[in-house]
């Protein structure tokens, strides 16, 4: 006998009738082609052929995505961006964090054109290989400003057989390409930094449990990823650009951009497409689309509409539902209006006003983290040169001493050991504890990176007191060059507390601002997360110009950033924002308590 007739001869052999009808409907889910997504060429994909992991791993894995290769190519060039301005390009102390500040506040600020962009017009595939264009053309030029000689600027390096501080001074033609280059790569970000993370999140659809709890990790994971090129890029690329040279070390982050836009273009077959206007309720995307009634002259639906025309219609109708709850709409008008108006009208309506007030429900809670981004934008400043006057010397005579830059490693090698305990250990603890899901809520982690960057910045000062001491102590005062005889350990719990901050607060602000705005404006709203780090490196930059000028004047002393370290007061400044962050803290608790969260389906 045949043994597949055994098998159907024996009923002990058959699948249980309720296994058999899971497995055929999960086939039959994996088989259907899922509603509003298309691939590359515009044709309807299934879920057992896109997507998922796979799919995300081209966008945000490990050393070999856009998303990762971005930021590694970003923060191998802005982690020793300071020391390159002051020393090749002649800048002041003052002067060099200021212009890293307000570049770095520029590449955080310009997501919002971006997002906007991605939305209403291009998608996120097309931003994201606009991004890659630019990546490569800014680190290519950026590359060829410090190799071609007349590009380079004339003076490097600059030594004390220099006959006057002018000839130390590079021509502005060479400085204008240089700045060109660099702002090239912040308008990269504005393309790629709110696309990225939303695309690989738009591999996993939401209303299908396993994949929204994929999607739920994506962003653990990602900033685990992402922890890894950084502390590479600090460590190695830093290096490098000291040790062997800038031309090298900025052509390394060009290279790497350059194979990671390859690789993302490889992975174009498996990915997932949504159309830039798709804005439709949960409900809506998970039935299939059939002609209405209610389809306009172009055959949309009124909920896929420009989401930036459905945001501009819902504050409209935000600001008309206000003003009748205040009497100041006549009642009868509101009636006449509604009278005229079809049912998917009023339907379009109602979904445009509630979609407009999650937006406005994140802005207070987008106010009040902006402190954060205050805090956050010292690493890549004033916490370098506090490292460069320490004893950077390391045992076992691997490295004689560290580059300044290599120290902010410190903080992503925290993020890699924090995030798998967190994601493995604290989580289900906190679940038990809570009964969330994901342990805390997203503004409650949020809320306790807020309060972990506050004894950053506490401990920040605190060690700033003790290495004026030191130098004080050994009469090292007026020798800007010397080596402050003080470890350079002594920086450990400021860099390590601020990547446990970014792993609570950064990853907290990523998944509240793409989970709470509208499906529409995802884009959107990672770009509003990045502002609080934009913004924020713009009051730091203001912060930093207004007490320099203030304290340096009128011969009340040194400024508090001097160029002289041991003659500065940055433990003056780093509590200043404590305090700055202790304000936030308070406004932000008091605004959370109040925060109601869009709602889900329950089986979320």
């Amino acid at each position: 006998m045949d043994p597949a007739d055994s098998i159907l001869a024996d009923p002990l052999l058959l699948p249980p009738p309720e296994a058999a009808a899971a497995a055929a409907k999960q086939q039959q889910d994996s088989d259907s082609p899922l509603a509003g997504v298309s691939d590359y060429r515009g044709r309807p994909v299934c879920r057992r052929n896109s997507g998922g992991w796979r799919s995300a791993f081209f966008v945000v894995g490990m050393c070999v995505a856009v998303e990762i290769a971005g930021s590694f190519a970003y923060f191998g060039i802005s982690a020793n961006l300071i020391t390159y301005l002051t020393g090749p390009l002649g800048q002041s102390n003052a002067s060099a964090a200021a212009s890293v500040n307000a570049w770095s506040g520029t590449a955080s600020l310009m997501p919002l054109l971006g997002a906007f962009l991605a939305d209403a017009y291009l998608g996120r595939y097309t931003s994201i290989i606009l991004a890659c264009t630019l990546y490569v053309l800014g680190y290519g030029m950026l590359t060829l400003s410090s190799t071609v000689p007349a590009l380079r600027p004339s003076h490097l390096p600059c030594g004390p057989s220099s006959s006057s501080p002018s000839s130390c001074q590079p021509a502005w033609p060479q400085v204008a390409f240089f700045y060109v280059s660099l702002y090239l790569i912040a308008l990269a970000q504005g393309a790629d930094k709110p696309c990225g993370l939303a695309f690989a999140a738009d591999q996993f659809d939401a209303d299908h449990p396993e994949e929204r709890a994929s999607r739920g990790s994506l962003f653990n994971w990602w900033f685990f990823c992402m922890a890894i090129g950084i502390s590479v890029a600090v460590s190695v690329v830093g290096y490098v650009q000291e040790s062997v040279g800038w031309g090298v070390g900025f052509g390394v982050p060009c290279a790497i951009v350059l194979c990671a836009f390859t690789v993302f273009l490889l992975g174009t077959p498996t990915y997932r497409l949504y159309h830039h206007t798709r804005s439709r309720s949960r409900s809506s995307a998970s039935s299939s689309p059939s002609p209405s009634n209610d389809e306009d002259h172009e055959g949309r639906q009124p909920q896929q509409q420009s989401p930036f025309v459905r945001l501009a219609r819902g504050l409209r109708a935000v600001i008309v539902t206000t003003a009748a709850s205040r009497g100041r709409l006549l009642p009868q008008r509101h009636h006449k209006r509604c009278q005229w108006e079809s049912s998917s009208e009023i339907s379009a309506a109602a979904s445009a006003e509630h979609d407009a007030r999650c937006v406005l429900r994140l802005l207070p809670i987008w106010a009040t983290s902006l402190a954060y981004g205050v805090v956050y934008a010292q690493i890549m400043t004033l916490f370098n040169k506090q490292g460069r006057t320490l004893d950077r010397r390391i045992g076992f005579g691997l490295v004689e001493e560290l580059p300044p830059a290599a120290l902010q490693a410190l903080g992503p090698v925290s993020i890699l050991l924090f995030v798998p305990v967190y994601d493995r250990a604290l989580v289900p603890a906190l679940r038990w504890a809570t009964g969330n899901p994901s342990g805390l809520s997203m503004l409650q982690r949020v809320g306790a990176g807020m309060a972990t960057s506050l004894l950053a910045v506490a401990v920040a000062a605190l060690v700033e007191s003790r290495r004026l001491a030191t130098a004080r102590e050994h009469g090292l005062v007026d020798q800007p060059g010397a080596t402050v005889p003080m470890s350079w350990a002594w920086l450990v719990p400021q860099y390590g507390l601020m990547g446990v901050a970014d792993v609570l607060a950064v990853v907290g602000l990523q998944e509240l601002f793409y989970d709470q705005m509208p499906d529409g404006l995802r884009s959107l709203g990672l770009a509003l997360y990045l502002s609080v780090m934009g913004i924020g490196g713009f009051i730091s930059s203001l912060l930093i110009s207004t007490i320099d000028a203030v304290t340096g004047s009128g011969g009340a002393g040194d400024s508090w950033f001097a160029d002289n370290l041991n003659r500065a007061h940055l433990d003056y400044f780093y509590w200043l924002l404590a305090g700055l962050s202790a304000v936030e803290l308070a406004l932000y608790i008091a605004f959370a308590r109040s925060y109601v969260y869009k709602h889900h389906k329950p089986s979320y």
